[in-house]
């Protein structure tokens, strides 16, 4: 290894040092208490050479977000190899994405803090960038399973571009967790399982695009069942709760 290489090598230690450590740290005491300098000295590191790496919070944030993604990724890369309907496939996307909330729960609010306005435009480009590419292929799985239907007579995209009808269940899956996680704001008692319900959406929705096979989004049976099978035969490692 050349003097070079040698150097982007330390260079790329000491960054996941930082991040280790700001994870622990958020763990340990919040993330509203998080401080540039707890970091650094953590780490054994003046403040100077933090923001050698990070040129502020915000981008810190993102990195750690972005640093996070790859058990996100992990999840929908099960489901894009798995063999079955694309239909199936696509509600597997929400099925890993609700695992990944459950089993992730602290990178979980971090990433909904880090793509908020005030972090997300308050961070470098470069940042933006590093967090867009490792969200890349979250994104690459869902479209590959849209094209592969409509390719196969499953879907009628209907004048849409696949980013433009996986849009949907993103923003769907999205906007449930922000409704499930910041209390008070949907009376639980009177809506039930939220994420059940966002389910039922879903295929409200596949249904709308005429996606095959057809399902009865008021079977909660069938449906329950659906997401037993999943969890079975996608994440048979891994508890689903």
């Amino acid at each position: 290894m050349g003097t070079k290489e040698r150097r982007l090598r330390e260079v790329e230690v000491r960054e996941q040092l930082f991040l280790d450590a700001t994870r622990e740290l958020i763990r340990q005491e919040g993330l509203l208490n998080l401080q540039m300098a707890r970091i650094a000295e953590k780490c054994d590191y003046a403040v100077g050479t933090l923001y050698q790496h990070f040129g502020s919070k915000e981008d810190l944030l993102v990195a750690l977000a972005a640093d996070n993604l790859q058990h996100r990724v992990d999840l929908f890369r099960r489901v894009g190899e798995w063999r079955a309907t694309t239909r199936d496939r696509m509600i597997g996307i929400a099925v890993a994405d609700l695992m990944f909330v459950r089993l992730y729960p602290e990178h979980f609010r971090l990433a909904q803090l880090a793509f908020t306005e005030v972090v997300w435009d308050a961070a470098s480009p470069e940042r933006r960038r590093m967090a867009l590419d490792a969200l890349e292929p979250m994104v690459l799985v869902c479209h590959q399973i849209i094209e592969e239907a409509e390719r196969c007579g499953d879907l009628q995209l209907k004048g849409m571009t696949p980013q433009q009808l996986g849009l949907g269940p993103a923003a769907m899956t999205l906007g449930t967790h922000t409704m499930v996680h910041v209390k008070g704001v949907v009376d639980l008692g009177e809506m039930g399982d939220l994420y059940l319900l966002m389910m039922k959406h879903l295929h409200c929705l596949l249904n709308g695009f005429g996606w095959l096979p057809l399902f009865e989004p008021s079977d909660d049976a069938a449906l329950k069942q659906m997401i037993t099978r999943i969890c079975s035969e996608v994440f048979n490692d891994i508890v689903c709760r």
